[in-house]
């Protein structure tokens, strides 16, 4: 089936996790991304858990497997001056060029927009940094876990009465920036097909996450209210949270946004009810006792049964599911196809995600598994490069392919 992307080159210098993310969604929509790595510095995703089978190496982390899809990896080293004339002859003859260095990396390599455009005024040049290549912090290294904490993110997740406990993983890298990055790419793309000009993006992953903020920002902008953590309450639902039911570690979530849902659930759950929690306020003044109710009644439920019941009632409820349930029990993402299974030639047969979203008359799938490092070196070399086989052995004994 038609890829939307097929024709579109990226030479990829981004790594770890939100760089990686945002040209795995180009690559799997068809576009040739070409992941410039090095041994003498791998990306840190090839060395992160989980492992295929707890056996780690380079080749087998599943982290990176999941952010490297659809791509081809080339091992060069840009430090070496062959390596840098070689990095610039690829980008001569692409579309994009990517990258989520500290401002500064890139032009310290020779790769700067400027050096680049030079060769390629059609080339669209995105950075990625944590602050934005301008201002007092541009220079600030961080992650995921540090953008998180500088935007806010991190002072609203927790229970009220504990310190900041975080998303339990690196949520700006997973979902603003790659999302805003790509959505970025694509419209300099898009400019780019039709002017003929070339672009330099400058994306900041802190303002990309700032987004997540809105309504927390705007409570303080208009009425000098600084918002801290609720744990899963909500300031006008009531009840909302998760209750155990009946198994080890079984949950259900429940979100209450009118009476008439309350009253549902408290018919649906045989609930004993105190006449002021049939409105708002009564229910949101007694939330601890609305919550100890509710998980008497749900303590022995069986969790997918209790969830259907609840929602054939017309209220927000839905099952708290682990990694094994998303994978092997979730019948709406497997009639969705969203797990695409791919052959990977070390760890043999894996799980991929696919992308959100279907088109009529295209294909968003993976379409290969994520690279060996290295592993089209050769295969680039020859077909990009137009170097043979003495030569790019030539290359690789010299440490300019390595």
């Amino acid at each position: 089936m038609k890829r939307l992307l097929k024709g579109i080159r990226v030479i990829d210098f981004s790594w770890i996790g939100a760089g990686s993310y945002t040209t795995k969604i180009l690559a799997d929509l068809g576009a040739d991304v070409i992941k410039i790595e090095t041994a003498a510095r791998l990306d840190t995703l090839r060395l992160t858990k989980p492992f295929k089978d707890g056996i780690a190496g380079v080749n087998r982390s599943g982290y990176f497997a999941d952010r490297n899809s659809s791509k081809r990896s080339i091992t060069l080293n840009a430090k070496h001056p062959e390596g840098l004339a070689l990095a610039k002859r690829l980008t001569a003859g692409a579309h994009l060029v990517t990258n989520n260095f500290t401002p500064g990396v890139m032009d310290k390599l020779g790769l700067s927009y400027e050096a680049l455009r030079r060769l390629n005024p059609r080339l669209v040049y995105a950075s990625m940094s944590v602050q934005g290549a301008e201002g007092p912090d541009s220079n600030a290294l961080g992650y995921g876990l540090t953008i998180a904490a500088v935007t806010g993110l991190l002072h609203m997740t927790g229970l009220p009465e504990r310190e900041p406990a975080g998303t339990g993983t690196n949520y700006p890298d997973h979902i603003p920036n790659p999302g805003h990055t790509a959505f970025a790419i694509l419209a300099a793309l898009r400019h780019q097909r039709r002017t003929g000009q070339g672009q330099s993006i400058d994306l900041a992953q802190v303002e990309s996450t700032q987004s997540m903020m809105g309504p927390h920002l705007m409570n303080y902008f208009v009425n000098g209210v600084v918002d801290s953590r609720r744990g899963n309450r909500h300031p006008e639902r009531a009840p909302q949270g998760v209750y155990r039911c009946a198994g080890a570690d079984r949950w259900i979530a429940l979100s209450i946004c009118s009476d008439e849902q309350w009253l549902a659930l408290a018919d649906t759950l045989r609930l004993d009810a105190r006449p002021q929690w049939s409105a708002l306020p009564g229910r949101l003044a007694e939330h601890d006792a609305v919550d100890a109710m509710i998980q008497a009644a749900t303590s022995g439920e069986e969790a997918h049964a209790l969830v259907a019941a609840l929602q054939a009632r017309g209220i927000p409820a839905g099952m708290v599911h682990d990694a094994r349930d998303v994978l092997e029990q979730d019948p709406q993402l497997a009639a969705r196809g969203h797990w695409v299974t791919l052959d990977h030639p070390e760890v043999g047969p894996s799980t991929y995600n696919s992308a959100p979203y279907r088109y009529s008359r295209a294909s968003s799938a993976p379409t290969s598994p994520a690279p060996l490092l290295g592993q089209h070196t050769r295969e680039v070399c020859r077909e990009l490069l137009g170097l043979d086989d003495p030569a790019i052995d030539q290359l690789t004994r010299d440490g300019v392919l390595a």
